[in-house]
């Protein structure tokens, strides 16, 4: 899913609840207009404030409402009438639950008229809200091509015309096909996603052979391309995906993780607010830790070291624990291992590089590293969004591009501050192990796993644990 989708999907939330306050604000202003209360007198007491008051605090059981019925899924592209209907029934069911708790409460409603004109205008104006933002995605996907999936079609049946004739008809769908393919090779794809590009791809054939499946599946996790998948019968009862539809067909979509969706967003507003705080809390430990990396040797107070996160390269803040050009030692200008280190590398296995007594790292370095306090920094990335509190480890560009084909799966989500590998003796494991640690915690995501690692992760601060460095 592209961002701009999930900021949309997003923004329903906010938009309707601002529709339901002006359908209160909406439903009050008729009851109170001149021509109505002459035509039937107001008899009771409700100033403007109380009533705001009111549908304020009411408001949220919309929302959850909407949410429960599915008018805030990411899954499927709505039909307009079927949207307009769910968006009815979360309405009416909303008042029901306020019917009730009212009710509960022996509290008596001053207006039936406005109760009854807020249920017409929750309904017009959710619905309003919802063709705007429609109208306001399919006009950037169209003038800017904000949004747009370049999608790539594979298969020689009639699925394939039937995809692409619905995409062309229904153009809120935000779908341009790019190529069609009959047959396909992972070079052919590979041309295609540096030019024009590609971001979901829609296997239409159900003959295709397991292997080349599998390998579709490793190009499309390593470029972080969306897959879906026209399943055959046995498929479609059995799957444990996530099933969309086009028209009348079917497709099942391949999570790359939990955090596809509403798990990004939630993980992301943590991390903002997480790393906010931190980041004020620590400002003084920050500027004590500047006046003794500078007394202790010559160099900046931070290193800014180049790291891979999501396949992307970024600069990575860490307090310096090292001599200047400690990189530069390490590597050659190919970017090979430096023969003189290599020798002294303890991962037999594995891209990684570690060495017990480096000779680069300074004597304030030594206990930084040991205690992880150099890693504070790293709330700086955070914050600006190159990684995430929680995730695996990010690597450098030299040891990434060794990684093996299942080892690119690491680079489905954000890297990490702290991650399951570090807060399970990561130094004394091989990168294998290391790997699938953070491969199973990929693929079971959840906010509460996320405070578990850093509850341990402070732990692990707390005793100076030497092997989760």
């Amino acid at each position: 899913m592209k961002r701009s989708e999930l900021i949309f999907n997003v923004l329903l939330v906010p938009i309707d609840f601002l529709m339901i306050m002006l359908a209160g604000i909406l439903a009050y202003s008729l009851r109170f207009s001149g021509e109505l209360s002459q035509l039937r007198p107001i008899v009771f007491d409700l100033p403007l404030s109380r009533f705001m008051e009111i549908t304020f605090a009411v408001s949220p059981v919309f929302i959850i409402s909407f949410a429960l019925i599915g008018l805030y899924s990411l899954s499927n592209v709505r039909k307009l009438w079927k949207e307009i209907f769910q968006i009815m029934i979360g309405v009416s069911a909303s008042f029901m639950v306020i019917i009730f708790i009212a009710f509960m409460q022996r509290e008596m409603f001053s207006s039936r008229f406005i109760f009854f004109a807020a249920w017409f205008f929750a309904i017009t104006t959710v619905v309003s809200g919802r063709v705007m933002i429609r109208i306001i995605q399919s006009w950037l996907a169209h003038k800017y091509k904000l949004g747009f999936h370049r999608l790539v079609l594979l298969g020689d049946n009639g699925i394939v015309k039937t995809v692409h004739r619905e995409i062309k008809k229904n153009k809120i769908l935000g779908y341009k096909v790019v190529r069609k393919l009959r047959d396909f090779r992972i070079e052919d794809l590979e041309k295609i996603f540096k030019d024009p590009g590609i971001d979901e791809i829609i296997l239409c054939s159900t003959k295709v052979e397991r292997e080349r499946i599998h390998d579709l599946l490793d190009f499309c996790q390593e470029k972080n391309i969306d897959f879906k998948f026209v399943p055959d019968m046995f498929q479609a009862q059995a799957a444990l995906f996530e099933m969309q539809t086009i028209s009348d067909i079917t497709f099942i979509e391949v999570k790359r993780t939990p955090l596809d969706g509403w798990g990004t967003v939630i993980k992301r507003i943590f991390d903002i607010v997480a790393s906010f705080i931190g980041l004020i809390i620590l400002s003084p430990f920050f500027a004590v830790m500047a006046l003794i990396i500078k007394s202790d040797s010559a160099g900046p107070v931070f290193a800014r070291l180049e790291r891979i996160s999501r396949g992307k390269k970024f600069r990575l803040y860490k307090f310096r624990s090292m001599i200047e050009n400690a990189h530069e030692m390490k590597y050659d200008k190919e970017g090979n291992l430096n023969p003189e280190f290599a020798k002294y590398n303890e991962r037999e296995e594995g891209p990684l590089f570690k060495m017990k007594d480096d000779p680069r790292i300074t004597k304030v370095g030594k206990f930084i590293r040991k205690t992880r306090l150099d890693e504070f920094p790293q709330l700086i990335n955070v914050l600006k969004g190159d990684i995430s509190l929680v995730g695996p480890r990010p690597h450098e560009p030299e040891e990434v591009a060794q990684y093996k084909k299942h080892h690119k799966k690491l680079l489905t989500i954000k890297s990490g501050m702290t991650g399951m590998a570090q807060v399970s003796g990561s130094s004394n494991l091989d990168f294998e192990k290391e790997a699938k640690l953070d491969i199973y915690y990929i693929e079971n995501w959840s906010l509460l796993l996320d405070l578990i690692i850093l509850f341990k992760t402070f732990l692990t601060i707390i005793k100076g644990d030497k092997s989760a460095c």
